[in-house]
């Protein structure tokens, strides 16, 4: 294997190994530093994305969804099934075999696109020259006329709550439970928080998400998490808001348990939990990721700084991912990985970070795009609003999935679309729409003028677009303007 390449990208999450098959269909001479090894101590791609983000996350709630509806919900459909149980280690080991089959799929397109992988841990040593320490201790050294950091992020822990990944533990541990936890805890009310929450509550825990803040996400409009809030309450989440943890205590014993003691409004209160899922964020991998004769810029938080191209201060470095500015998004850090790549073929892609979705993959899903309204008032822009409750649609009550509703946000001078916000089932799918829309400057009329298939999920859509001008069919018109 020569040690001389035109790009060598650090991480092969979704940032990573996206820059590294672009820029080997570019026809860049392309490797790709790993450190990840699965549970036979092999190299595996993915990163925290296929490994113990994204996709296992996503196995676990549609099982535990398909659970819910086998156990509660099919008798409405006149469907009986009789006494349903769980097998948490064939869910689980479901999840695995999708995990193995979607990192093995990496690990094939680096071969068809004649991509090196790299086993081990890389450092920055010099403008154009990586240290990669193997598992086994052994050493070389990388040399690339371009360097790509998509090394990614890892969870933050807490002093007050230490990982031991047994009693208390990281977004990881709470992948690789085999039994279902009679009471725990979740401290976070964010996507991570929400979403394994949800898991395990569907499964039969009794759940308490502990959130410091007093808000319930903040980031999303506000009416979509009051409807949201409202919602997962209904389905047995117990929400504390304002909770902000100050210490915990492990109880051994023939059954552990960790007490958690926590401020609210009511003063100090502790809760006694089987297990307690720590998730209040993520942090950008990148404290030993450079050695002090490199000056990569970095921010007080350990983010790289970059430009809108992803460029650091040095010329022929760049980051993307998790390590730099803006949401911790798989989509968000794969666009990146192209932009870079097609920029180093001096082609001139851009991302356009106005428009990057977000979910949370929780039942219903929630997700957003573009601004919100609290944003737009403090920017002082006039805008006008259509909504459409999924109670209104023929599809969700064919379903019996009629829980939430689509917001659509449009300027009230020039009727452009300014956001879109919805809480209901299929969200993720439904917002691409909008998101298609919006690159391409649509207005609401124009989403109104166009036509949907009958009966869709979709048509929601449609009618929020055609309540923002007061012409909605299908729900008396309630436009609103600010």
């Amino acid at each position: 294997m020569s040690n001389q390449y035109d790009v060598v990208v650090i991480g092969s999450g979704p940032a990573g190994y996206v820059a590294a098959i672009r820029c080997a269909q570019l026809g860049f001479k392309t490797a790709c530093v790993e450190k990840w090894l699965n549970k036979e101590n092999k190299t595996v791609y993915g990163g925290t994305c296929l490994n113990v983000g994204c996709i296992p996350s996503k196995a676990l709630l549609d099982s535990s969804h398909k659970y819910v509806e086998a156990q509660s919900h099919f008798d409405v459909h006149g469907i009986s099934v009789g006494k349903v149980s769980i097998d948490v280690p064939a869910m689980i080991d479901r999840k695995d075999k999708i995990v193995n089959q979607l990192t093995g799929g990496v690990k094939s397109l680096f071969t068809a696109n004649k991509i090196e992988g790299v086993s081990g841990v890389a450092k920055v040593i010099a403008k154009n020259k990586i240290l990669v320490t193997g598992h086994d201790g052994s050493e070389q050294e990388l040399v690339a006329n371009n360097i790509i950091i998509a090394a990614g992020s890892v969870p933050i822990d807490i002093p007050p709550t230490p990982i031991d990944q047994d009693t208390i533990v990281d977004s990881t541990g709470a992948l690789e439970f085999q039994e279902v936890p009679k009471r725990l805890g979740v401290i976070g009310g964010g996507v991570i928080g929400l979403e394994l929450g949800s898991v395990w509550s569907r499964l039969g825990s009794d759940v308490t998400v502990l959130e410091a803040i007093d808000d319930f996400l903040p980031v999303a409009d506000h009416q979509i998490a009051k409807e949201s809030l409202k919602i997962l309450i209904k389905q047995g989440l117990r929400i504390k808001l304002g909770a902000r943890v100050t210490g915990s205590k492990i109880t051994k014993g023939v059954k552990k348990s960790v007490t958690v003691e926590y401020t609210d409004g009511e003063g100090e209160q502790a809760a006694q939990f089987d297990k307690l899922i720590v998730a209040v964020g993520r942090r950008p991998y990148t404290r030993a990721l450079f050695d002090e004769s490199v000056s990569v810029a970095r921010d007080e938080r350990g983010f790289i700084e970059v430009d809108e191209q992803c460029a650091t201060n040095i010329p022929n470095i760049y980051a993307v991912g998790d390590v730099v500015r803006g949401p911790m998004l798989a989509h968000k850090g794969m666009e990146e990985g192209v932009m870079v790549a097609e920029r180093l073929a001096d082609k001139k892609t851009q991302v356009n970070y106005n428009l990057v979705p977000s979910v949370i993959y929780t039942h219903p899903e929630i997700a957003w795009v573009g601004k919100n309204e609290e944003e737009l008032k403090t920017e002082g822009v006039d805008y006008s609003i259509g909504v459409f409750p999924f109670v209104a649609s023929a599809r969700a009550l064919a379903a019996n999935d009629s829980e939430g509703m689509v917001k659509l946000i449009a300027d009230a001078k020039t009727d452009r679309i300014l956001g879109c916000h919805i809480v209901g089932a299929s969200a993720a799918d439904l917002l691409q729409q909008i998101v298609i829309a919006m690159e391409f400057s649509a207005s609401a009329e124009d989403i109104g003028l166009t036509m949907f298939s009958h009966p869709a999920l979709s048509e929601a859509i449609h009618e929020a677009a055609l309540a923002v001008n007061g012409h909605a069919i299908h729900i008396g018109n309630r436009k609103r303007r600010k």
